[in-house]
């Protein structure tokens, strides 16, 4: 069941909410026939991932397109995470910790995705002409990512890059990033210190290429008008 990509990170529209499992078994969420670890409830497993699938999956599919550039690999990604989550319903110890978890799964998709395709497509959402090209509602969910800060971002490793959607874009606190990225809160507060570190330098980066380009820009203009005055000239 493809998020709704209308939606807004975090809110809940569109989708209804699966009302059964066969509904959700239906619109292929949870294939038919998975599994849960002896000692828990199939029907409970399946009630517990309707309930994240209800409240976060807006959320995650804009974590995943934002790492991934592609909404309909996210949408995929989307599906296989909760799906992940299904099977993996006994790892969560306290359930006032799922969105942390969930985002650790994520998190784990992502990673896996770019590390087996090794592409990581931070392209420019303006003016991309494909017809997989983000809707005007991913026009919005990333507008506080300029094309400069994108690029940015593709410079940076892919742990430092997730710490930093997670933490300033998702708004994770500090025990739920440690929770996501898998790490200690100490490491998690280290690897955000140097992703914006960075993040700092992939920007200045950026911005110096910005510059060198646009000088050369200029030396090709100056260039073309020195030799159209010295044609000019010529014919005289």
């Amino acid at each position: 069941m493809a998020p709704d990509r209308a939606a807004q990170p975090g809110v809940v529209t569109g989708d209804p909410v699966v009302a059964d499992l066969q509904e959700l078994e239906q619109h292929r969420l949870l294939p038919a026939g998975l599994t849960v670890s002896a000692g828990w409830d199939r029907d409970e497993a399946y009630r517990f991932v309707e309930d994240l699938f209800a409240k976060h999956q807006n959320e995650i599919y804009a974590y995943l397109f934002r790492m991934l550039r592609d909404p309909d690999l996210a949408a995929d990604l989307t599906q296989d995470a909760f799906v992940k989550a299904y099977r993996a319903y006994d790892s969560l110890q306290k359930p006032e910790n799922a969105r942390a978890w969930l985002y650790q799964i994520a998190h784990r998709v992502a990673l896996d995705n770019l590390r087996r395709n090794r592409i990581v497509r931070f392209v420019p959402l303006v003016g991309e002409a494909r017809s997989t090209a983000p809707s005007a509602e991913h026009l919005v969910m990333d507008a506080r990512l300029s094309g400069e800060l994108q690029r940015a971002l593709e410079r940076i490793p892919e742990r430092q890059r997730a710490a930093l959607l997670l933490a300033e874009l998702h708004d994770l606190t500090g025990l739920e990033l440690a929770a996501a990225l898998g790490v200690s809160h100490v490491a998690a507060r280290a690897l955000l210190t140097r992703a914006r570190e960075s993040l700092r330098q992939a920007l200045a980066a950026e911005r110096a290429a910005l510059e060198a380009a646009e000088a050369a820009r200029e030396a090709a203009r100056e260039a073309a008008r020195d030799a159209a005055r010295d044609a000019r000239g010529g014919r005289r």
